[in-house]
């Protein structure tokens, strides 16, 4: 299947804590965006991470736009919110957009077992 045909491919909605990692460690070129409120990003958040809180969304959308070709991985908490932000924004034409399953306490279980959780 020649790569363009393999990029207009829209990925599951969801993917895991382990695939993010190793896209991460690859240095793969994907938007990480964290859309936990701005008091929970200071807590702690991913390494590369963008701030874009769902209760802002709708609001900030359009700082988006230049990423709507790449791919994008939401994160939140325990992945409910990055969930209804990546089906939204499929719905706006970001068909590239998944949710992290599990959120930010499912990748320090998994991943950085030292991350603080909350």
């Amino acid at each position: 299947m020649p790569a363009s045909d393999a990029e207009s491919v829209e990925p599951p909605l969801e993917t895991t804590c382990a695939a993010v990692k190793e896209r991460l460690d690859a240095d793969d070129q994907f938007v990480l965006l964290d859309c936990r409120e701005q008091n929970e990003y200071d807590l702690v958040h991913l390494d590369g991470a963008t701030s874009l809180p769902m209760s802002t969304l709708t609001d900030q959308a359009g700082e988006l736009e230049s990423f709507r070709e790449r791919p994008i991985v939401v994160y939140c908490h325990h992945g409910g919110r990055s969930f209804q932000v990546a089906t939204w924004l499929r719905q706006q034409g970001f068909s590239r957009t998944q949710s992290m399953a599990g959120g930010i306490d499912q990748w320090a279980l998994e991943i950085e077992p030292g991350m603080m959780r909350y």
